[in-house]
């Protein structure tokens, strides 16, 4: 942007005979552009160029927007300097740079060019606004002094160009809007990455968001879907000496399209639909868990369509298998046996329909083949894959990987290219005929010993469960066709564990029944939970908890390590968790002082991946239905564990939701469409995640307690009454005020307002819901939560006996609610 001051700007206006604005689609030195005095349209009615004032905003702008179609703005041209009083003007100077002022005749924007000495400034129909010398041809690119497709803002239309003019160092990227009324530049930035062989990405800030892939001749690699827009759009994509640089054109004129970097960090194609008068999204990335960067680690392969997702490539096995099981792929994969460059037994596997890695180390070699290209792979002992740089007809180029593969994908539609992956001999699978009879004869030995071993093991499993019936015969004398696949405990080393069920060892007391800690041996410490004789709850929630829990694995769900069903107990043996459930920290003001924000950050964000376990990531799509601070547990580090699956609930297949005329769970927590008609589904635990969120936020119990005795509101109505009034910071636990990051906890406040909105659909999903969490890209508005605007139900509708705070530590209890 030219500096120019206001006294060089009346010199300018007064070597100009000003006449009023006009139309057309040309500026002249004479005939500026004046707000609220028409606008530029081009020559074949497709654009226009005027001042505009986006979403709920005052200010002005000048922008560039379809001429027929509901204003779709384009460009803009002082996104960061607007007009914040009318009127504004646009005019071309004597020597050919546009300038906008305000209306003190203050330049607030001008264009940069060579001195031109009769300029003109014309709006193209293809949207370029574009200063040249009158009377040069405006078909020419070449006569174009200044055009605004070398500055576009966060829209790509066909023509434009993306990426680097080499010698010039000018570098066009997409940068989205801060928010729909404010086009300044947002977060989010797609452009091309010079670095290696050039790649696409979006940038959030300075961080590599999103990898768009390098060109391998027809598309972006980590865009495969734009294969099949082929015979819609000619995409040309140039690397040489003096650009870097991507564009495309319409092989059908008639036709309307446009690439937006939206605020939320989505790039997204859209074309009009004329009949529908609507833009339709054609494609957009990111789009899944495989989209974001490296989410498999180095030498891991990520399967959008797979579950779990990240797999290892042949011939590696995980860097971290405890964080592997727990789907964290991070870490990657490292090589099962090390390379062997010096003897030259190396070889390769092919990794079909991939979307190469990342190529910001590579080297490119354009003047090989492919076998070339495998054979240099070969003699450099740092070069660890090789692909073809080009894949359109008959492959040519070659990019070779030195450094471990990272952010590598296989496309499901098989539109991915050939990886070629190096491997030492021992892993490709290859071996002599001595050394294939060696095998036959170990596998022979280990099969007639396999089946030996399933023999007696089969036999012992026979025994074991003849045990346990006999022993759910002994406990009760209703029949269960269901054997309990858990370690069983003795009786009486549960007694010797808890020194006789002493009253000294009881931790709490919920509706299942009482709470002990124990001791196992001397050694382990554990929870017990001992049914009680005058419990509502029986053999149903014991098996539930039982079948469920036992084939739950995940750092932030308690584990159940056992059971015991001796002489008409029934008891549930946990991990022992010494820092009691979360109820005891949150509302006890005497303990919160020990939840900091960064404390209660984790905890939220720990049951957030939770419930997402159990709704999404499990082996069962599993509904907890009772989920509350009492139920969350907390190990030594602070780490949050759901507990009591008393009450949960298994979908299967394509369920999605389910009816019950018995509503099960704590009021306060339950969503309305649970409460009150007894459905409920994965929103219902979204519904409860979002009272929790709010509850750990704020310091306040949901139930139980009036906030606004004029209105009777309970926490939520509270909440949103503040939230309304733009009072979000009011709802912050004071404890935490000098601990936290008010832009963090506005955020969360946010999430839990979207959890608890009245309506199931307009409820987040708990991947959406961690994605919101752990991002800083801009959140919806929530809608009114689905909260009674009346005194809450009184505190005996709770299953939860003792209101003693101090004694629900370690609280592992069933909370049972029948409808009312």
């Amino acid at each position: 942007m030219t500096i120019i001051t206001k006294a060089s700007i009346l010199c300018l206006l007064a070597a100009t005979v000003v006449s009023p604005s006009i139309g057309g689609d040309t500026l002249t030195p004479g005939r500026p552009l004046a707000d609220g005095g028409g606008t530029l349209i081009s020559a074949g009615g497709r654009f226009e160029l005027g001042f505009f004032s986006p979403g709920a905003s005052n200010n002005r702008y000048i922008g560039i927007w379809y001429h027929d179609i509901a204003q779709t703005v384009v460009w803009v041209a002082n996104r960061k300097r607007p007009v914040t009083g009318r009127p504004g003007t646009l005019f071309i100077a004597t020597n050919g740079t546009l300038i906008i002022t305000d209306d003190n005749s203050t330049a607030i924007w001008s264009s940069s060019s060579p001195p031109l000495a009769n300029p003109v400034a014309q709006l193209l129909d293809d949207g370029n606004f574009v200063v040249r010398e009158a009377g040069s041809d405006s078909e020419d690119p070449n006569s174009f002094a200044w055009q605004s497709f070398d500055f576009p803002t966060d829209t790509h239309l066909p023509g434009m160009k993306l990426g680097w003019n080499l010698t010039s160092h000018l570098n066009r990227n997409l940068t989205s809007w801060t928010s729909a009324s404010d086009p300044a530049p947002g977060n989010y930035t797609a452009a091309i990455d010079l670095h290696g062989y050039p790649q696409l990405f979006i940038f959030s800030g300075t961080r590599k968001y999103w990898r768009g892939g390098s060109w391998n001749g027809i598309v972006f690699s980590s865009v495969p879907e734009a294969i099949y827009a082929s015979d819609r759009f000619n995409i040309v994509f140039i690397i040489d000496s003096q650009e870097v640089m991507y564009t495309n054109y319409l092989r059908n004129a008639s036709m309307i399209s446009r690439l937006v970097m939206n605020q939320s960090g989505k790039l997204q194609r859209f074309v009009w639909i004329e009949e529908r008068s609507s833009w339709n999204l054609f494609w957009f990335r990111p789009k899944d868990q495989c989209d974001s960067m490296s989410p498999c680690g180095p030498n891991g392969v990520c399967y959008p369509s797979d579950w779990p997702m990240c797999h290892c490539l042949k011939g590696f096995r995980p860097k971290d298998p405890s964080n592997w099981d727990l789907r964290d792929g991070s870490d990657g994969c490292v090589r099962k046996t090390a390379l062997d460059c010096r003897n030259g037994t190396d070889g390769f596997v092919t990794l079909n329909g991939a979307m190469i890695p990342d190529t910001s180390s590579s080297v490119v070699d354009w003047s090989l083949s492919l076998e070339q290209c495998r054979a240099r792979c070969l003699r450099n002992c740092s070069c660890t894959a090789y692909a073809s740089a080009n894949i359109s007809g008959s492959e040519s180029g070659c990019i070779m990987w030195t450094t471990d593969l990272t952010d590598l994908g296989v496309v499901s539609s098989g539109s991915g290219q050939d990886l070629y992956v190096r491997l030492a001999a021992a892993d490709l699978g290859s071996e002599s005929g001595d050394s294939r009879r060696s095998r036959v004869v170990v596998i022979s030995v280990v099969i007639a010993m396999t089946i030996l071993v399933l023999g007696c093991a089969a036999c012992c499993v026979w025994k074991r469960k003849k045990r346990r019936k006999n022993c759910l015969a002994e406990g009760h004398n209703e029949g269960t066709g269901q054997d309990l696949d858990l370690p069983l405990f003795d009786l009486a080393a549960i007694i010797d564990a808890t020194d006789d069920f002493s009253i000294h060892n009881k931790l709490g007391e919920g509706g299942y029944g009482p709470v002990f800690k124990g001791k196992l041996g001397g050694e382990q410490d554990i929870a017990v939970k001992r049914l009680s004789k005058t419990s509502m709850q029986g053999l149903e929630e014991f098996k539930n908890e039982v079948m469920l829990t036992a084939k739950l694995q995940h750092r932030n769900l308690v584990r159940l390590l056992g059971c015991c069903i001796q002489a008409g107990e029934r008891m549930l043996i946990y991990e022992y968790m010494p820092n009691r459930s979360l109820d005891a920290f949150l509302f006890d003001k005497s303990e919160d002082i020990s939840l900091d924000w960064q404390t209660r950050r984790n905890i939220i964000v720990g049951i957030a991946r939770g419930l997402l376990y159990l709704h999404q990531d499990s082996r069962f799509r599993i509904i907890h239905r009772d989920l509350k601070a009492s139920n969350i547990l907390l190990d030594k580090d602070m780490n949050p564990k759901i507990s009591d699956f008393g009450m949960a609930r298994v979908f299967g297949g394509d369920e999605t939701e389910a009816n019950t005329r018995r509503v099960v769970g704590t009021y306060g927590y339950m969503s309305p469409e649970y409460a009150m008609d007894g459905i409920f589904s994965v929103k219902s635990d979204v519904f409860s995640f979002g009272v929790l969120l709010l509850e750990i936020v704020s310091g306040k119990k949901n139930r139980g307690v009036i906030y606004h005795s004029a209105s009777h509101l309970n926490l939520l109505g509270y909440i949103w009454s503040l939230w309304k009034e733009g009072k979000g910071s009011e709802l912050v636990d004071g404890s935490i005020g000098h601990s936290c990051s008010l832009a963090e906890v506005l955020r969360c406040i946010t999430v839990g307002l979207l959890c608890v909105q009245e309506r199931p659909e307009d409820r987040p999903t708990m991947s959406s819901v961690v994605i919101m969490l752990n991002s800083d890209g801009e959140l919806p508005q929530p809608q009114q939560p689905g909260f009674v605007v009346a005194r809450a139900p009184p505190e005996t509708g709770s299953s939860t006996t003792n209101h003693d705070s101090s004694s629900t530590r370690n609280s592992l209890s069933v909370t049972l609610l029948e409808g009312r």
